[in-house]
């Protein structure tokens, strides 16, 4: 448990750091915003999925599954968080001039659509990972 918790902390140390360099020049209270609210929308998005793959398992009680719950939901968001400093850098690049609206608007089309592809294989992922961890629990009480 202390690798899994350890590995989630450096995945968000990551993100935060990809995405304050990503903003380059914006200001620090505007970063910390930013990132801040980008995080909270992801969290939200993967508690969503985590609920979706979810359905159809029959925890024993329900400590288990709070337990299970939070650890993939704060994995998962650090993970997929991961997509945060990609939006960041290409709307960035549209406030200081380098991009025009059209290229802005097929980035963060290609950006979604990855994103909703990457969603939809991690509800089967997650729906996977609590099965497993059901039968090691399973396993571990005979």
């Amino acid at each position: 448990m202390t690798f899994i918790i350890l590995g989630i902390i450096i995945i968000y140390l990551l993100v935060i750091a990809w995405s304050w360099s990503s903003l380059e020049d914006t200001e620090k209270p505007k970063k910390l915003l930013i990132i801040f609210a980008g995080i909270v929308a992801v969290f939200l998005i993967t508690q969503i999925v985590y609920s979706v793959s979810k359905s159809g398992i029959n925890y024993e009680n329900n400590q288990i599954e709070k337990s299970v719950g939070k650890v993939i939901v704060l994995l998962f968001t650090g993970v997929n968080s991961l997509v945060i400093p990609f939006i960041t850098k290409t709307l960035k690049k549209k406030v200081n001039g380098e991009i025009e609206d059209n290229v802005l608007k097929v980035r963060m089309i290609i950006i979604c659509v990855i994103f909703l592809i990457c969603l939809f294989l991690e509800c089967g992922y997650m729906k996977d990972i609590q099965e497993g961890i059901l039968k090691i629990y399973e396993s571990n009480m005979r």
